[in-house]
């Protein structure tokens, strides 16, 4: 069976990262676990080193989640790569197998999640196009790896899912039922959250324009097995 690297890229996740580390300690299908600290200034770090097994690489300063990603990237040791987000809320061990097995059985070759609080309009697609939780190998974005430190932190999932459509990968969707990604406004306040949350928009509008991204999303739909 195919060895697994997990990436996580955390910047300020203190109240947050541990529950998703608690989920990846000891799993059976991950062969090491990589989170990048993208120079966080609250305990992040600290709690990161308290969990030995783990693969603790440190930004001195934040330079965003593509350059984060690269990071984890280029120091992971297999061709298996499951990237999590920092902040999610009840994740557990049985979700890491669900995402996994569609790859390790070989019945897609990308396998992306869909959770709990993901957007209406995703549940009815069907297809959480931005979701973090994916798994992907790395010969398909080794060579973009440039490109990938360069994006906007926003436009990561979208330039995976460019990808994605470009070599006709087939797609797994992985429906995480209990799975909640942390909204900006519950770290950050709310009017502070509302803010990033244009922002990100607005950066995704500006690399890559809203018809693009919807006949992305048409492509990816056309390769989703069941």
């Amino acid at each position: 069976m195919n060895k697994i690297s997990c990436i996580i890229c955390a910047f300020n996740e203190e109240p947050r990262i541990g529950a998703v580390l608690n989920a990846l300690k000891e799993h059976p299908l991950l062969d090491e676990v990589i989170v990048v600290d993208d120079g966080s200034t609250d305990g992040t770090k600290k709690i990161i080193e308290q969990n030995e097994w783990i693969r603790l690489i440190s930004h001195p300063k934040n330079l965003g989640k593509s350059a984060a990603m690269c990071t984890g990237i280029l120091n992971s040791k297999n061709d298996l790569l499951l990237f999590l987000d920092a902040d999610l809320k009840d994740i557990s061990a049985e979700d890491v197998t669900a995402l996994a097995m569609p790859v390790l059985e070989n019945k897609s070759d990308v396998s992306i999640s869909t959770r709990k609080n993901s957007l209406l309009i995703y549940k009815i697609l069907g297809f959480d196009f931005f979701s973090g939780e994916r798994i992907i190998s790395k010969k398909y974005l080794i060579d973009h790896i440039e490109e990938i430190g360069k994006l906007p932190g926003y436009a990561i999932e979208t330039y995976i899912n460019t990808i994605i459509v470009d070599n006709k990968l087939r797609v797994a969707i992985v429906y995480l039922k209990n799975v909640i990604h942390t909204m900006k406004a519950e770290k950050v306040g709310l009017w502070k959250g509302i803010n990033l949350e244009i922002k990100m928009a607005l950066e995704l509008v500006k690399y890559s324009s809203l018809m693009g991204i919807l006949k992305q999303n048409y492509k990816l739909l056309k390769l989703r097995v069941d």
